[in-house]
């Protein structure tokens, strides 16, 4: 009898050691439990821990509720402005329904993936090469909204999408780097533009002060030579400009003009004609010597007069003489020499 007992205890200690290794579930942290019943969803999630389902009839399901890293494949497109790229980018998403997740789709995993490759090549279509290129952040969130919207249905929550890479045709990467440096030179050739502006107004005061001054000019062009000198260059160009001799050539005007002798020049006439000597001869300047003749203290006429000294101080007219008189004896040239002395 105590043999029988023993041996219906040790089979009934061995049927539920079995039983429990059958029915004994553990869910990890970050996973969630879904317990199918003869194929029935029960009612309830079981949360991570130790827990126990019916053998052979309870099937528990366990849902990764972690973020998912999706990569998308490169997709290839024509843009709006009629440019062919190759797109590929990067979705993350999580379960927050482990429910919907198995119930409503049979693999959310490829669902998403097959609805974030339609999204983005829809996105292609709809943006320029620029905003592909420049405004990412505005294309992610697009991106993102397209994706979203079926997917909560799922019980799948897109919690960030990323456009990886925009790949170009070569002749297009050339294009675009030529457009670049012309773009590059166009803003060099502005600034050196406004640079020179500054500097030809900043020229044109230093002008107008060195106009007021013209010592200013002098003083300007001694700083360049020393400048110059200060290189030990053995040839040295030294510019002459035509403002230094215009000064030169009013400060020679500011200064009055004397004639030789200390006489003051002679007043012009009413028309403005300085008046000349007879004959052409240059004007004699009061208080200066007046040549003397050799003999008797008769005077020399001047070079290019019309008369000349006759014998005896007497004066003799000459080819040029008074109008109406009669003409004189030889040329106007030759002069009567002097009687010799007793």
């Amino acid at each position: 009898m105590f043999e029988e007992l023993l041996a219906a205890a040790v089979g009934a200690a061995v049927a539920a050691v079995v039983y429990v290794a059958g029915a004994a579930r553990v869910v990890k942290q970050y996973e969630r439990g879904l317990v199918f019943r003869f194929g029935r969803l029960r009612p309830g999630i079981r949360r991570p821990g130790f827990t126990m389902v019916v053998p052979v009839v309870d099937k528990l399901r366990k849902v990764n509720m972690q973020i998912v890293t999706l990569p998308v494949p490169a997709q290839e497109g024509i843009t709006r402005d009629n440019v062919t790229v190759r797109v590929d980018a990067v979705v993350y998403f999580k379960v927050v329904d482990p429910a919907n997740a198995i119930i409503e789709v049979e693999d959310y995993r490829f669902a998403v993936s097959q609805m974030a490759q339609t999204s983005l090549r829809s996105i292609i279509g709809k943006s320029d090469l620029d905003d592909l290129l420049s405004n990412r952040e505005k294309l992610n969130q697009g991106l993102e909204l397209m994706i979203d919207s079926p997917a909560v249905g799922w019980g799948v929550q897109i919690d960030r999408v990323e456009i990886k890479d925009v790949s170009l045709p070569e002749t297009m990467k050339r294009s675009m780097a030529r457009q670049a440096e012309a773009d590059r030179e166009r803003r060099a050739r502005v600034i050196n533009a406004d640079a020179e502006l500054q500097a030809s107004r900043k020229l044109a005061e230093a002008a107008g002060v060195m106009a007021d001054q013209p010592a200013a000019l002098q003083l300007r062009l001694l700083q360049t030579v020393v400048a110059v000198a200060a290189e030990k260059n053995s040839t040295l160009v030294l510019p002459f400009p035509v403002e230094l001799l215009r000064f030169l050539e009013r400060a020679a005007e500011a200064q009055p003009r004397t004639a030789p002798g200390g006489a003051e020049p002679a007043a012009p006439g009413p028309d403005g004609v300085e008046p000349v000597a007879p004959g052409g001869a240059e004007p004699v300047a009061p208080g200066s010597a007046e040549p003397i003749a050799p003999s008797g203290g008769a005077e020399v006429p001047a070079l290019g007069s019309a008369r000349s000294a006759a014998p005896g101080g007497a004066e003799a007219p000459g080819s040029g003489g008074s109008v109406g008189g009669p003409p004189a004896e030889g040329t106007a040239d030759e002069a009567v020499a002097p009687e010799p002395g007793p």
